[in-house]
């Protein structure tokens, strides 16, 4: 029997293939399938804790409201009495696959990632702007942001052509526009 300790929502759930449970309202459809994130699994031989490999396959069955909570708010000899409830808004979820890495899943990501690396740098040389700062293309906006102060001006505005014919990231080209008026100023 396997199961799976999965976190949904912020809140851990024990699961099993097959079983249903009531979690907080997700932002996913009915019907839809989702991968929440596994924290441990387990099965009649062993317990992996954070197990690499390991996915839980969950199907949203629908929206629901929880069972109704009355809440009373009494205070004595003043005649204050109020009443309001309250049902808390679900989603039923439906655990469809556990699936545990298998000796045929182990064999195929070791040999992938060795060829993978030859392919990448082909494609974004194509597309690269001369003069652009090495490794821009897998820089974040808040990595701009802090490096852009540092570059000269024909590598800014080299990566301002990328990032507007590319990325179109608002935040970068902000920061690279900023810094190209900062070395204006100077």
């Amino acid at each position: 029997m396997t199961y799976a300790i999965i976190s949904v929502g912020g809140k851990q759930y024990r699961v099993q293939e097959g079983e249903k449970l009531l979690v907080d309202r997700l932002a996913t459809e009915e019907g839809k399938t989702l991968t929440p994130d596994v924290l441990l699994f387990g099965d009649d031989k062993k317990t992996e804790y954070a197990p690499k490999g390991v996915t839980v396959t969950a199907r949203v069955v629908g929206h629901v409201k929880g069972e109704k909570i009355r809440i009373g708010k009494y205070r004595k000899r003043t005649g204050y009495k109020r009443h309001t409830g309250f049902r808390a808004s679900l989603s039923e979820l439906q655990i469809e696959k556990i699936g545990a890495r298998g000796s045929a899943a182990k064999a195929e990501p070791a040999a992938k990632p060795a060829a993978e690396p030859k392919a990448e740098p082909a494609a974004p040389k194509e597309d690269r702007v001369a003069g652009m700062p090495k490794g821009y293309e897998e820089l974040t906006v808040a990595q701009i942001n802090e490096a852009a102060s540092g570059w000269r001006r024909n590598m800014l505005e080299a990566a301002l052509e990328y990032e507007q014919a590319h990325g179109a990231r608002k935040g970068a080209i902000a920061a690279l526009e900023s810094a190209l008026a900062a070395k204006e100023d100077r």
